[in-house]
This record gives C-alpha cells, structure tokens and sequence, in this order.
C-alpha cells in the first residue's frame, strides 16, 4: 500500500516538473536506443558476412599455392609457387570418402573484347564441377560440360557484369569474344552472385574449361588453388587433416622436412573467424554507446540532488508527521526509478523505429535484438536505481527540524 501511494506521490511531483523530468530522461533515452540501433547493426552485419560466407558454398574447404598472408584487409599469396596441379585435385578426389567434388581453379587478370568494346576482366579456368562447388548457378545457355574441357574446347561462360560491359543488354549467347588473341563461343550466362568478403565482384569473371585455360590462354601446368566440398560438415576436419598429409606425401614435403607450400582454409573456420570478429566489434561499439546510459544516470544524480534541495522543507513536514527514514528513502528511489523505466521504454521504441528507418532508408542489413533491448533496458533500470540511491540516503538522513525550518 505504501508502495503504491509512493508511486503516485512520485508520478505527481515529476509532471509537476516536466522539464527537468525530461532533461533527466534524455540520457536514458539516448543511451538505450543507442545500444539497440548499434547492435541492431552489428547483427545485420554479421548475418549478411556469414550469407556470403555460406554462399561461397556448402561445405567449402579451399587449397591454395602457396601461404596465403593478409594484407591491406585482404588474403593475398606471397609470391608465385608451381607446385599445386591438376594432378593434384584428382588425387585428392580418390584419396578420400570425405571428399565429394573438387574444382582446380586457374584465373588472371586479362582483356576481353568484343567487337568495338573491350574490358579487363577475370578468366576463370576450372572444372565442370565448380558451379556446385562454389554455388553459382546458370542463367541463360548452359556450364560447359566434361567432354569440351577434356577437348580444350574454346566455349566461355560470362558472369553478369562482363555481359553488362560487352553487351549493352544484348543476348550474348552464340555471340564470340576474343580472350587475348583467341576466340571463344559464348554458351552461357551465370545468375548474378555480388562481391564477395573482400569486395571483388564476382560477376566480373569469365569461365572458360580449365586444360583450354593452362594450354591455350595461360600457357602453363600449375593451378592458383582447389575448391573442395566435403560429403558433411562433421567431416571437414578430417578432411583437413587428409588433405594436408595427402599434399605433402605428394609434393615430398614430409621427406625433406619442408613446411607446406599451400593453405588450406576451410568454410567451418572462416565462420568462426567472422562470427568472433563481428561479435567483437559489436560489443565494443555497444560498449562505448552504453556509456551514455552511465551519462544518464549521472543526469539523475543530479537531478536528484536538486529535488532534495527544493523539497527539504517537504521531507521535514513528513518526517515530522510520522514518515520513516526508510518511507524517505523509498519514495526517491522510486522517483529515480521512474524516470530509469520510462527513458527505457521510450528509449526502445527509439531505438527500433530508427532501426526501421535505417533498412528502410539504406542498403544497410539491420537486424534488432531480443537480448539488446532486455539488456539495455535492464541496464537502464540498475542505473536508475544506482544513482537514486546516494540522493535517497541523503533525503532520509534530514534533520527534521532542521528540515523544516528550511525555506
């Protein structure tokens, strides 16, 4: 009973002052629709690095010549090493139950043209299994097939971009495009796919049968890396461990004590790598906003401590009328409560509809929480209650006399 008549005691003398009312809920408000809005932020950024992740392929494990470093942001191969083969990419296939496809990939940088337009594009030399390895699908015409890479066919298939660049959104199928010096037949176009985690825009290639690539475009017998898709996901680390020693028996690192001349980078890894790196970063900038929330309870510190001051002669008057210390104390944590709950609330709905706004309004991925707007709200109430505390004890330890006297 005495709970509820603080409350209305409290409600009544904070519109009775509603513009320090509003002020001591504006640092409320801010800090719990920041937290909201940022980590909404964060979640859309994470959710669409881990789609582009997934989209690369099902079960990806990916072997690449050489030790691949980051740098600049991105993983690049120091140097250029010859060791990896066709050779082995089927060898890896035999080798292994776990294994389901592998696709060798060659590609380089080259002009493409066709008649008066030209453009520098990616050629992309690989296997027939490389759409399902790497989940690309086929638009128009078809994925060349097994028989016109084993006869270094001269067929390509393009990706969204080059036909954008070449065509003017003209059908290019049938048409011929000219790689270097040599002509190839257009049989197909790819789905759209966007960029990738480093930025590259993977509709900006050429697929053309990887031995037509080594023999007739890039005139050489070794391969940039091997796309591998695993039978499941409880079997990639296994097929890691496979992989590696099955590499190393061939290429004869075991016998001269060498360290491995590829990297080997699996789909589970990179998950995991990204998963941590956003989770990191979404938590230090909801950190920084949840400083605004100690802000505003600083607001209601003060904002307290002025109450005290005009309404000494109040707390007198009740105190002198049978009010315990403890009735003082309460009805100032409650005031301070009040004003924690309601920045909080407004502060959600702040922080969602800008949330709205923002995905609405831009390409942004924006994904609100359940468990951001508990904790911010939560976090918001404990302040309320932290800094009500000292100005309540200080209420309550009045001398009634003295408070009385006061003017």
């Amino acid at each position: 009973m005495k709970i509820a008549r603080s409350i209305k005691i409290s409600r009544k003398q904070l519109l009775a002052h509603k513009l320090r009312t509003v002020l001591a809920l504006v640092g409320i408000i801010i800090g719990v629709s920041a937290v909201i809005i940022v980590v909404a932020i964060g979640n859309g950024a994470q959710n669409e690095v881990l789609s582009k992740i997934e989209a690369m392929g099902t079960n990806l494990i990916i072997v690449n010549a050489g030790q691949v470093q980051k740098s600049a942001g991105r993983m690049q191969i120091r140097g250029t090493v010859t060791t990896l083969r066709l050779e082995d990419a089927d060898a890896l296939q035999q080798a292994s139950s776990r294994i389901e496809r592998t696709a060798p990939v060659q590609s380089k940088k080259m002009q493409v043209k066709f008649s008066n337009f030209s453009t520098n594009t990616t050629i992309v030399g690989t296997s027939v299994e490389f759409p399902e390895v790497r989940n690309f699908r086929t638009g128009k015409g078809y994925f060349f097939i097994e028989e016109e890479n084993r006869a270094s066919r001269r067929v390509a298939v393009l990706g969204q971009t080059v036909v954008d660049n070449l065509f003017d959104g003209a059908n290019p199928l049938g048409e011929t495009i000219r790689i270097g010096r040599i002509p190839f037949q257009i049989i197909g176009v790819m789905e759209s796919k966007g960029v990738d985690l480093n930025g590259v825009d993977q509709d900006d290639q050429v697929f053309i049968p990887i031995k037509t690539a080594l023999r007739r475009v890039f005139n050489q017998d070794y391969i940039n890396s091997i796309n591998i898709q695993v039978v499941s996901q409880d079997k990639m680390d296994a097929a890691v461990k496979q992989i590696r020693e099955v590499l190393r028996d061939r290429h004869r690192l075991n016998r001269r004590n060498k360290e491995d001349d590829f990297t080997i980078q699996s789909q589970t890894e990179l998950l995991e790598t990204q998963r941590e790196t956003t989770g990191t970063f979404t938590a230090l900038i909801a950190s920084i906003a949840g400083i605004s929330l100690l802000v505003g309870g600083i607001g209601i510190l003060a904002i307290m401590l002025i109450v005290i001051r005009e309404r000494t002669n109040e707390i007198g008057l009740r105190m002198a009328v049978g009010a315990s210390r403890r009735d003082i104390s309460v009805q100032f944590v409650i005031e301070s409560a009040i004003i924690s709950i309601g920045g909080g609330i407004i502060g959600i709905f702040i922080g969602i509809i800008v949330s709205l706004v923002i995905a609405v309004g831009t390409e942004w991925a924006v994904v609100v929480s359940l468990p951001s707007i508990i904790y911010s709200f939560g976090f918001s109430l404990l302040i309320g209650l932290f800094f009500g505390v000292y100005p309540a004890r200080k209420a309550a330890r009045l001398d009634p006399i003295v408070a009385l006297r006061s003017e």
